[in-house]
């Protein structure tokens, strides 16, 4: 039998034109992100019509998100096509890379350019309200700076250092930040800044900056491990990040590498975190020049010696190397479970540089099946301190190239331009829930 359905048969569900029209304005939005471009480029590489195009380009720029930026050169035959270009500066988005020690907030565009940048060493066991309190003056600063009024701001974004409910912006028992558990971030950002917030934990964000921005840009299959205080993973599989049920997908510093090791912050023995956490190092520093190690470092050890010194001073090329070896091992567990193009290194620890980096390559490739460890390739990172504010700007594009975000960027674009420009019609008026485009 034959359960084909009849090409005669009508849709059961009507043909939802708003909501097509809303994705095809998305799409367009996403190609002018990635470059300027003119009317007739865009109709082609969208598959619509001269006409089609030109309406939405038309309702675009009386929102003010898109303008007309001169004319295409370069030899054409005939009339030259008027390029087109994302107003980059319609909005503004706040990105705030929170972590165990230090607390940064920048103020960026659109195509996450930095307009101004503010950055503070900061306890995180201060706690929320102090920490709520710090980066409202912080936001104020950088929005004074650019000239910039509250309105026009977006969202706000933020990464910190435990995992994160993403749904709901919680915090949930996070091993480093004690004082902070159940706290609804999103909420006590939203309460201070007066901007819809967005909240994940920073090693999501760092793997968001490395496929946007980084030298794995458009990877789909990406392992971002910060080292710092803490050790993280951010896993972004598909092209999407993996954050579990409850946002404690990456806890790769708590994975055991040795069962009868030394217990770390989250009580489990042998954890990667006992290991190649920064405390952790210093420790081991300090043990080894106790036992005679020869070295050039100061008493006491600080990590910023121990950084500066790797290639250098032997004492501080055999604590990285070893934390690279420890490093290793976790990672290669991860190389074997998901298979990823590239895993990248970034946090303070990863300034250590090459001579972290290839006892990292070593200890987890030889660990690793060829067909895993093969067409992997592990690096260090190259967006610097700018990764936790670019991985929060990343996160607040997904946010607002949605339906529900366009809209929201007609309200603040039209801030201040004259009477609010009409938005695409039926948009929701609701966030969507966390998703992605750019």
């Amino acid at each position: 039998m034959n359960s084909a359905v009849p090409l005669a048969v009508p849709l059961a569900v009507p043909l939802d034109l708003a909501a097509i029209r809303a994705r095809h304005t998305l799409l367009l939005l996403g190609l002018l992100w990635e470059g300027d471009r003119a009317r007739v480029d865009l109709a082609r590489d969208l598959g619509l019509s001269r006409s089609a195009i030109s309406s939405i380009v038309a309702e675009l720029i009386a929102a003010g998100l898109v303008e007309e930026a001169g004319q295409r050169g370069g030899g054409q035959v005939g009339r030259r096509a008027t390029l087109l270009s994302l107003r980059a500066r319609a909005a503004g988005l706040l990105a705030v890379d929170l972590g165990a020690s230090h607390l940064r907030v920048d103020l960026l565009d659109l195509r996450c350019t930095s307009l101004a940048s503010r950055s503070v060493s900061h306890d995180v066991l201060a706690g929320p309200q102090a920490t709520y309190a710090r980066l409202a003056d912080l936001a104020a600063e950088v929005l004074g700076e650019a000239g910039l009024a509250r309105e026009r701001v977006a969202g706000v974004g933020a990464g910190v250092p435990g995992p994160v409910d993403h749904a709901t912006g919680r915090v949930i028992s996070p091993p480093n930040m004690p004082g902070w558990d159940g706290e609804d971030v999103r909420a006590g950002l939203e309460r201070v800044l007066g901007v819809p917030a967005w909240v994940d934990n920073d090693a999501n964000l760092g793997a968001l900056a490395e496929t946007r921005f980084g030298q794995h840009r458009g990877a789909r299959d990406l392992i971002y491990v910060k080292v710092a205080t803490g050790i993280g993973a951010g896993v972004l599989l598909g092209g999407r990040l993996h954050r579990g049920v409850r946002g404690g997908a990456g806890e790769i510093g708590h994975i055991s590498i040795n069962e009868q090791g030394p217990v770390g912050r989250s009580g489990n023995p042998g954890s990667l975190e006992s290991y190649a956490a920064a405390r952790v190092l210093l420790e081991t520093a300090e043990a080894s020049r106790a036992a005679g190690a020869v070295t050039t470092l100061p008493r006491p050890v600080t990590l910023a010696a121990l950084i500066a010194g790797a290639d250098t001073d032997p004492l501080a090329r055999e604590v990285w190397t070893g934390a690279g070896h420890h490093l290793g091992v976790a990672i290669s567990t991860a190389l074997n479970l998901f298979n990823p193009a590239a895993v990248v290194l970034g946090g303070r620890l990863s300034r250590a540089g090459e001579v972290l980096l290839r006892a990292v390559r070593e200890s987890a490739l030889r660990r690793t099946m060829s067909v895993n460890a093969d067409p992997t390739c592990i690096d260090l990172g190259t967006l610097g301190d700018r990764t936790g504010v670019l991985g929060a700007g990343a996160m607040l594009l997904d946010q607002l190239m949605t339906p529900a975000g366009l809209r929201h960027l007609y309200r603040v674009a039209a801030w201040g331009r004259g009477p609010p420009a009409a938005p695409p019609p039926l948009l929701p008026l609701a966030f969507p829930a966390p998703g992605g485009f750019l």
